[in-house]
C-alpha cells in the first residue's frame, strides 16, 4: 500500500517511542491498529458495492439484448406461420388431380413459385 521497507518501519517505530513513550504506545499502536482494520473492511465494502454495481450493468445489457432476441424471434415465426397458412390455403383450395395425375379439364393450378436451391458446395474431405 504505501511501500514502506524495513529499515523505514524501525525508523517510524523509534521515533513514535521517543514522541508517545514506552507507556502509551502499546495503546496508539492498538487504536491504529484498529483504525486500519477499520479502513481495510471500509475499502474491501467500496470494492465489493462497485462489483455489484457493475454485475447489475452488465445484467441489465444481457437482459436487453435477450428482449431484442425475443422480439426479433418473435417477428420471424410470425412470418413464417404466416407464410405456411398461405401454403395450405394454396394446398386445400387448389383442385386435386385425377389418378394418372392430370389436373380436371378447365382448372388450371397456379404454378407456386420456385424457390432457388442453394449452390452445391463441394464437401471436404477429411
Amino acid at each position: 500500500m504505501f511501500d514502506l521497507g524495513f529499515s523505514e518501519i524501525v525508523v517510524i517505530a523509534i521515533v513514535l517511542l521517543v514522541v508517545v513513550g514506552p507507556e502509551r504506545l502499546p495503546g496508539v499502536a492498538r487504536t491504529a491498529g484498529h483504525l486500519l482494520g477499520r479502513f481495510h473492511r471500509y475499502v474491501a465494502e467500496v470494492k465489493a458495492d462497485i462489483q455489484r454495481e457493475i454485475q447489475v450493468d452488465e445484467l441489465k445489457k444481457l437482459r436487453e439484448h435477450a428482449q431484442t432476441l425475443d422480439r426479433t424471434l418473435r417477428a420471424e415465426v410470425g412470418e413464417i406461420q404466416t407464410d405456411m397458412r398461405e401454403a395450405l390455403t394454396f394446398a386445400e383450395t387448389a383442385p386435386a388431380p385425377d389418378d394418372a395425375g392430370h389436373l380436371p379439364p378447365g382448372s388450371q393450378r397456379e404454378a407456386a413459385p420456385e424457390t432457388p436451391s442453394p449452390p452445391a458446395t463441394p464437401m471436404d474431405e477429411t
